[in-house]
């Protein structure tokens, strides 16, 4: 797992990350991507390759949705690599859960199925 305790942000408490779960949760996978990107790109360390890793799934369910399993395929692969690293819990996200439904959904793509997208468990703080 990787860890980040000099990050002083919290992805869990953070407005953008918490629409970009309910954009995903939803459905809204290209609008889900759109609003990560927004919090990606000026991050470093940790916590930049996790939300590159959400992303990825994100744009596959986006691609699979508009009929290019390929292109599915592809960014599910790259999502489930990044994301392996951050199991099986990270910044109150299930990654262990979220993990195990990608490589579900990827077997599926490959076998020419549509899947439903994997579950996007998070406990956000109150």
């Amino acid at each position: 797992m990787v860890q980040g305790p000099a990050d002083a942000l919290s992805l869990a408490r953070e407005p953008l990350f918490q629409r970009g779960v309910a954009l995903y949760r939803s459905g809204a996978f290209f609008e889900c991507h759109e609003v990560l990107e927004d919090l990606w790109r000026p991050i470093r360390g940790p916590h930049r390759l996790f939300l590159q890793s959400v992303i990825h799934f994100a744009v596959a369910f986006y691609h699979l949705e508009r009929g290019n399993r390929l292109g599915a395929g592809r960014q599910l692969r790259k999502g489930l690599r990044k994301l392996e690293h951050y199991l099986p819990l990270y910044e109150g996200v299930d990654t262990a859960t979220f993990y195990g439904d990608g490589q579900v959904c990827l077997e599926r793509i490959l076998r020419g199925e549509a899947p439903e997208p994997p579950r996007l468990l998070v406990s956000f703080p109150s």
